[in-house]
């Protein structure tokens, strides 16, 4: 007896979605060598998403694209090492770090 083999349902893709897609996989290829350079790659992903910005910001500047003396930049960089810290640790929850990183609206 054959088996069924099912064919994926290929459609054509729209080319503005498609280059969304491209940008997409690209930013979260170079998070996630963020994250591993930081040594931070066994982070969950819903505290992955919530500092994702900042790593990006992190190897934007590494790659010497600006330099920030800002004070906000700085106290909020301290603020994420110390929360994914403190949650790796073990001394605070998942929810409580994401909430604590969690960037509100104004």
């Amino acid at each position: 007896m054959k088996a069924l083999i099912r064919k994926p349902n290929v459609q054509k893709i729209d080319p503005l979605l498609q280059k969304v897609l491209i940008e997409a996989e690209h930013d979260h290829r170079i998070s996630e060598q963020g994250f591993d350079a930081m040594g931070w790659s066994d982070l969950p992903e819903e505290l992955k998403i919530e500092i994702k910005d900042d790593i990006k910001s992190f190897i934007e500047e590494l790659n010497g694209s600006f330099s920030s003396c800002d004070p906000w930049v700085q106290k909020r960089r301290k603020s994420v090492y110390y929360w994914v810290n403190m949650y790796r640790d073990g001394n605070v929850s998942l929810g409580t770090a994401i909430n604590a990183l969690r960037i509100r609206p104004l």
